[in-house]
């Protein structure tokens, strides 16, 4: 393939080989004569190509947005000539990235690393390699695509804040039921008594009323279940306003993470992930809200009621843009059905946020680092 400069080179030939022919001056001829040369012998250099093998790993796989990403290549050249040096690139995404390669023996194998681009959030698709050989004149060039591909994740950046409020539980010890886990200090109910069961447990007044030997059935109360829940409807955010709400979302998971309660991270589009209380779920948590995206086509606010099931110990937390008055009429609908429902409203520079309806804890700002201050201070810490 020829470069701008072969290209150049070639126009030139064929110019100066018409002027030299018409106007009979074998200078021209031969200036034209020397650039077909020089074509041709770039044309014989590329069927010399270098015969390397190539591996790639991402060092980390996983950053913030901001932090520093590295591919690292490792080269090998497995012909039995000096290979020269040579520029590869590097795809990622929509980005090119260049990588110099070095001269390599025969047998010889370099690691050369270079930087990734970390400044958007996203999962990027780190590949496919190019490596492109040139002739010396640079007339020529033909690239090698390297079909192997890593993944990076630019997680969103977060901040330290208090998780969703849960109200207060209907019972002081917390709510149990009989799928809570047994030997906890909660008194659930009272059942007959089983073989191994403590003797410190028999309940003495039941067992003389029933004639049957009565126990205290004790359980670990259950923890509230957080639900965060990400408006990912292009409708409703201004600007770069989305960014601020996703790692609002993400500030929100590791916080319920953090202080152990069980947790759902979801989108209106439909993506969700699950972390059981004590669960190792931040990793998933950041991946899962790395690939978030609006959409025009997402149904926003509307798809609630079909993402919430409605328990009586879940607390819901609720990240959106600025949404119209009327999208937030599904709130009080949801609101009977769980402890306690936040509305984070993220606004554009001059944006001015819907009402809240009535019992729903609301709260808007223009930026992450306002709606950490406001939050952490709305919550009381």
């Amino acid at each position: 393939m020829l470069t701008r400069s072969g290209v150049g080179t070639a126009v030139a030939a064929v110019v100066l080989l018409a002027l030299g022919a018409v106007g009979d001056y074998p200078e021209l001829v031969a200036l034209a004569l020397a650039a077909l040369a020089c074509l041709a012998v770039a044309a014989l250099w590329m069927l010399l190509r270098p015969d390397l093998a190539a591996t790639r790993e991402i060092r980390p796989e996983r950053v913030t947005a901001g932090e520093p990403a590295f591919g690292v290549i490792t080269l090998t050249n497995e012909a039995r000539r000096r290979s020269p040096p040579l520029l590869a690139e590097e795809a990622v995404a929509a980005t090119r990235v260049p990588v110099s390669i070095p001269s390599l023996a025969p047998g010889a194998t370099s690691t050369c690393t270079y930087s990734l681009p970390t400044a958007a959030r996203g999962v990027f698709q780190v590949g496919p390699l190019t490596i492109g050989h040139s002739d010396p004149l640079r007339l020529m060039q033909v690239g090698r695509a390297y079909n192997t591909y890593s993944t990076l994740f630019v997680h969103p950046r977060v901040r330290q804040v208090a998780p969703v409020p849960t109200g207060h539980t209907r019972d002081m010890d917390g709510p149990t039921s009989s799928f809570s886990q047994h030997g906890g200090i909660a008194f659930h109910s009272l059942r007959e008594y089983v073989p191994g069961d403590d003797w410190r447990l028999v309940h003495w007044k039941s067992t003389a009323r029933t004639g049957d030997l009565m126990v205290r059935h004790n359980v670990v109360p259950n923890q509230p279940r957080l639900i965060v829940v990400l408006d990912t409807s292009s409708r409703t955010y201004a600007e770069d306003s989305f960014e601020d709400a996703v790692s609002a979302a993400a500030s929100l998971a590791l916080a319920a993470i953090r202080d152990g309660f069980p947790l759902e991270v979801r989108t209106t589009a439909g993506q969700a992930m699950v972390v059981e209380r004590g669960g190792e779920g931040a990793t998933a948590a950041l991946d899962l809200l790395a690939a978030a995206a609006v959409s025009a086509d997402d149904p926003g606010l509307a798809a609630l009621p079909g993402l919430v099931s409605f328990g009586e110990s879940e607390a819901l937390g609720v990240i959106t843009g600025q949404p119209e008055a009327a999208a937030l009429a599904v709130l009080p609908a949801i609101r009977r059905h769980v402890l306690m429902i936040s509305l984070v409203q993220f606004l554009g520079p001059f944006g001015v946020p819907a009402p809240a309806p009535h019992g729903v804890v609301s709260l808007a700002a223009h930026s992450l680092d306002e709606f950490a201050q406001s939050w952490n201070t709305l919550v009381g810490i």
